[in-house]
């Protein structure tokens, strides 16, 4: 099977009390993590969750831009692009 890299912007929503991946902001998936935005701990646990989300192992995951915006653009390798169709419309 031919794997591919999908290229995804999300929005990272950092100490959220629900957390989880899906929806749309202007574009974007959203992720809501647990983690705090404080040193680096909101934008891991976007990834891993990113990750968990695609079905991927979390090295598949790697961030190309953002490292300090709450918009982020990632590579996730491996993924389907169905599966972002459908968390994008959560």
């Amino acid at each position: 099977m031919h794997s591919e890299v999908v290229r995804i912007t999300i929005r990272v929503t950092p100490g959220a009390s629900h957390p989880g991946v899906g929806g749309d902001h202007d574009g974007a998936l959203v992720v809501r993590v647990s983690a705090p935005a404080v040193d680096g701990r909101a934008t891991a646990a976007a990834l891993s969750a990113v990750a968990a989300a695609f079905g991927v192992r979390r090295h598949a995951v790697t961030l190309v831009a953002g490292a300090a915006s709450r918009t982020k653009v990632l590579d996730v390798a491996g993924a389907d692009p169905a599966v972002l169709d459908r968390l994008l419309a959560r």
